[in-house]
């Protein structure tokens, strides 16, 4: 009888127990964190989650929208608010807004185009439309690819270290679509496609963007996951008076906030713990004030922590655990890839340009440029990937799903101007698949005061020969030395040292060129030159006639050429980092019946440059070139000539600061120049340069070369880099001449 009556004690004191133990994790309060939208402004969210994880609050699911979505899920795959603001404070906003991509990740030719047009339009069916966003988000996607890689296997998202959903907007429908299973990156880039921003993202056939247009701040879709407590973080604008009305995009930005606004009249008192930054002074654009954005963030959660704290103290009854520190990965192996919606392109040309390297340890680093490599063709508008764990093996399978653009015509356009081809405007055709699938047609028509012309078609085969036809036209009215169209003897009857000269310049190519790397190209060809200088400094016989002109050359010249080139500078204009070489060998074989005392002769030249920096503001750029002519010495026209500033000079015409453009000539020069670049706020440089030269006559066979510079000249210079290209204003001074000369530059150079 004891014996029966001890089985059922210990039988009711275990289900009491068990009972007892149920009711402590039923009474477990869930708590979850709804973060809403607003660009720039979200950023906030990360301030509050510092302050939600110094006070060790356990947040059970978190729901987010927009940029709530971003930093939520990062948060929810196990990154703390500390980590999240060390990671946010390295990120480039204005690389990611403008789908920047680096120089480096870019093929010449891609480089051209990028270094040449302000803007870029498509244009099909010769009808002109817009860009349906102006980023295509490629470095938002690589970047939270990289972040979420740890959890790349998990696909419901409820089996996330928090369980986590976020809101997009079905573009085709206007109807909410809640994401919680999938590709984790992809679904937060979607939730956070700003419209006009970012381009819509295509998941599961449904074309979504900012779930902000519909829903931006899901606290009731959170409160039926079981949630009892709901910790909510508010970054969305408020109504503004109408002295901060001022412009189209307030009044469409406050349009757009009434539903919000009506909303959140309803949704702020369903939330238990309400979280409210003090954004006003932002806007969604303004990234580049995250340090101050995420203060807000941190300052009005701490303006809460008395009622996040009685959380703790009252109802969450399971013991926080920290969380373990997330390190992104910075390597990875990669043992196959699979590609899909490639019908253009094949795979070789796929795996041509993204150069990647199976069953190796490769860098987070090297496989980013090879996805850059890809999205720089600007063939593709999306390309979404993600990594598999390989079965039975270390390392992962790469799955990539590609769009190629629709678009294979473009106009574009460019203003400029510069002290020698003097006010431009720049209208650009572009043809992609013109005949070949991997090849691009470009047409420039340059109206002004010097009308010119630049065609351009290349059969691209990346790493194989490729094959181009180059036609340009080039002309300008300048005072030029007159030793470059003058002999001895001429110079010594007619007493002149410059000439008024009207050059115009056709030059035709051929060539074939690869690549050994996206920025070691070498390339050889043939060349067809039309030269013609006239000039009414020096009169005909006929007086009378005032069009008359003299001629100095009208000749047509015929050459073969190699060229060997090699660029890794960060940028064209403001090299902060990189090396450059360029060097060129023409042979010059034949020419026509003006030039009738012709015998074959070569121009060898080079020049070079190293780019460094000594901290983040101040960079150093120093350079050196040169060159000489081989054979007959007669052809004075195609002498090199210094003077000037410019970066595309035709040519052997050499940029030389401290003297007016084509006033040294000879027909051997070295030259060493150095420049100092300070950015001393966003996109505002303030320059010193230097530059030192030997030209005349052959001087390296005199030893002239290698003497002290006879010509010098110094600039400080003030430059601002905008969307149409750099804005410059040089003073230079040239001590020998003993005056300075101003050089103006505005828009990129064409």
């Amino acid at each position: 009888m004891k014996i029966k009556i001890t089985i059922i004690t210990v039988f009711l004191f275990a289900l009491f127990s068990v009972k007892a133990q149920n009711k402590t994790h039923n009474d477990d309060v869930k708590v979850g964190l709804v973060l809403s939208g607003g660009g720039a402004k979200g950023l906030a969210h990360i301030g509050a989650l510092k302050v939600i994880d110094s006070l060790g609050v356990k947040v059970d699911y978190v729901a987010g929208t927009s940029m709530g979505a971003i930093i939520g899920a990062l948060y929810a795959s196990g990154y703390s608010g500390n980590q999240l603001d060390s990671i946010f404070k390295e990120v480039n906003f204005d690389n990611i807004i403008n789908d920047n991509l680096p120089r480096a990740s870019k093929a010449f030719y891609e480089r051209d185009n990028d270094e040449r047009y302000a803007i870029k339009l498509p244009f099909n069916g010769f009808k002109l439309s817009l860009p349906s966003a102006l980023s295509r988000g490629q470095n938002t996607y690589n970047l939270l690819s990289k972040l979420t890689l740890h959890v790349n296997e998990i696909k419901n998202f409820n089996e996330l270290p928090i369980p986590f959903f976020c809101i997009a907007t079905n573009i085709e429908t206007g109807q909410a679509v809640m994401l919680d299973r999938g590709n984790l990156a992809q679904s937060a880039m979607a939730s956070g496609a700003l419209p006009s921003i970012f381009q819509p993202v295509v998941i599961n056939d449904k074309m979504l963007t900012d779930g902000g247009v519909v829903n931006n701040y899901p606290i009731d879709e959170l409160r039926a996951k079981g949630m009892d407590v709901i910790i909510g973080v508010d970054v969305q604008d408020g109504l503004v008076d109408r002295e901060k009305l001022i412009s189209a995009p307030d009044v469409l930005l406050q349009i757009n906030n009434f539903r919000t606004i009506k909303d959140m009249k309803l949704k702020a008192p369903k939330t238990d713990v309400y979280i409210k930054p003090d954004i006003k002074d932002f806007n969604v654009v303004s990234f580049s004030e995250g340090f101050k954005i995420i203060e807000t963030g941190r300052q009005a959660a701490i303006n809460k922590a008395e009622a996040l704290q009685a959380l703790i103290k009252k109802d969450q009854k399971t013991i926080t655990v920290p969380k373990t520190k997330i390190k992104a990965q910075d390597s990875i192996i990669i043992n196959s890839v699979s590609f899909s919606g490639n019908k253009s392109y094949t795979r070789s040309y796929l795996m041509g340009k993204m150069k990647l390297k199976f069953n190796k340890k490769i860098s987070y680093e090297d496989f980013d440029k090879g996805v850059n490599s890809l999205v720089a063709t600007n063939n593709f508008e999306t390309f979404h990937y993600e990594f598999r764990k390989t079965k039975g093996k270390e390392g992962y399978d790469l799955f990539a799903a590609l769009t190629e653009t629709k678009n294979t015509a473009f106009l574009k356009a460019g203003i400029h101007y510069d002290d020698l081809y003097k006010s431009a405007l720049l209208v650009n055709l572009t043809k992609n698949h013109l005949l070949f699938d991997n090849d691009v047609a470009s047409l420039d028509i340059i109206l002004g005061d010097n009308v010119r012309y630049n065609f351009e078609y290349l059969i691209d085969k990346g790493f194989y020969w490729s094959i181009g036809l180059k036609s340009r036209f080039q002309q300008f009215h300048k005072n030029i030395s007159a030793q470059l169209l003058l002999d001895d003897n001429q110079l010594i009857g007619t007493g002149l040292n410059k000439i008024d000269a009207k050059l115009q310049d056709q030059t035709n190519q051929f060539y074939l060129q690869t690549l050994f790397r996206k920025d070691f190209a070498i390339s050889l060809g043939a060349e067809h030159k039309r030269l013609e200088v006239k000039s009414q400094t020096i009169m005909t016989n006929n007086q009378d006639d005032d069009d008359d002109e003299f001629l100095f050359e009208n000749t047509d010249y015929f050459s073969v050429f190699g060229n060997l080139k090699l660029d890794t500078y960060d940028n064209r204009y403001f090299p902060t980092k990189g090396f450059y070489f360029n060097g060129d060998i023409h042979l010059y074989l034949h020419a026509s019946s003006f030039n009738d005392n012709f015998e074959r002769f070569s121009i060898v030249k080079a020049d070079m440059g190293y780019a460094f920096s000594v901290t983040d503001k101040l960079a150093f750029n120093v350079q050196s070139s040169g060159g000489f002519k081989l054979g007959d010495k007669s052809t004075q026209a195609l002498d090199f000539a210094l003077g000037g500033y410019g970066n595309n000079l035709i040519n052997n015409f050499v940029p030389f600061l401290g003297y007016d453009f084509l006033a040294l000539t000879g027909n051997s020069y070295v030259k060493a120049s150095a420049s100092a670049d300070y950015e001393i706020f966003k996109n505002h440089h303030i320059t010193l340069e230097g530059n030192w030269a030997n030209i005349d006559d052959d001087i390296f066979e005199t030893g002239e070369w290698f003497t002290f510079s006879d010509y010098n000249g110094y600039a400080l210079g003030y430059s601002i880099d905008t969307f149409v290209g750099p804005i410059q204003g040089k003073f230079s001074y040239s001590p020998e001449q003993k005056k300075s000369i101003w050089f103006f530059n505005i828009g990129f150079w064409f």
